[in-house]
């Protein structure tokens, strides 16, 4: 006879919200069958006390009491008739998609630089001329020249780099005119390779190291 009386979970009302649990979920039910609305409105300022203590956390929250009369709907399904302090959620709030986000992108064709290159190019652009805004437009290029070799690791003129710059910077830098070459590419790629394999050969030498004063038995 007790194996009939079994209730089980996949049996009962889904719960909306589970971490309030099911008790929580079946008083709100009992609110919104209550005939009249001061009666609703007892049981819910009730309820919303319940729940302020099962979730203390939440009162460190700003306007705590807000998110616990909205969540106090959205568990009674939008079907409590009862006052609330502060304005009703609704259900085409809360089914409403969000907007896409929108991931900053530099020119489209140059996506290899990265997006870090345009905001220092239009950083430069607001800087007076002299010989500062002349090293940081250096700088760049000669990042700007380190990407596009990773991107393509055959070779790259110095003009063509120029030339993006130019574009990316609306067309406020110009380097074509000027005497100064960029740092050759086999030089930017040799700073790149002794950079990673020297991280290697540290570990390795560690590695070594701690084997030869660990102690043998």
């Amino acid at each position: 006879m007790l194996i009939d009386d079994l209730e089980y979970n996949t049996e009962r009302e889904h719960l909306i919200i589970p971490e309030y649990g099911r008790h929580l979920q079946k008083m709100i039910n009992y609110a919104k069958g209550l005939p009249t609305k001061e009666e609703r409105n007892k049981v819910a300022k009730a309820i919303i006390s319940v729940m302020g203590n099962l979730q203390p956390h939440l009162r460190d929250v700003p306007d705590f009491q807000h998110k616990l009369w909205d969540q106090l709907f959205i568990i009674a399904d939008f079907e409590l008739d009862a006052d609330s302090p502060y304005e009703k959620p609704s259900r085409e709030e809360l089914q409403a998609r969000p907007e896409p986000l929108k991931y900053p992108q530099n020119h489209p064709k140059y996506r290899f630089y990265g997006n870090n290159i345009k905001t220092m190019i239009d950083v430069a652009n607001t800087w007076e001329e002299g010989e500062l805004k002349d090293a940081l437009i250096f700088t760049i290029a000669n990042h700007m020249k380190k990407c596009f070799l990773n991107w393509n690791k055959d070779t790259v003129e110095d003009d063509v780099i120029f030339n993006h710059l130019r574009e990316l910077s609306g067309g406020k830098i110009d380097l074509k005119g000027n005497d100064e070459d960029l740092t050759d590419a086999t030089s930017l790629m040799r700073s790149k390779k002794k950079h990673s394999s020297g991280g290697s050969s540290n570990k390795k030498t560690h590695h070594k190291k701690s084997n030869r004063n660990r102690k043998r038995y």
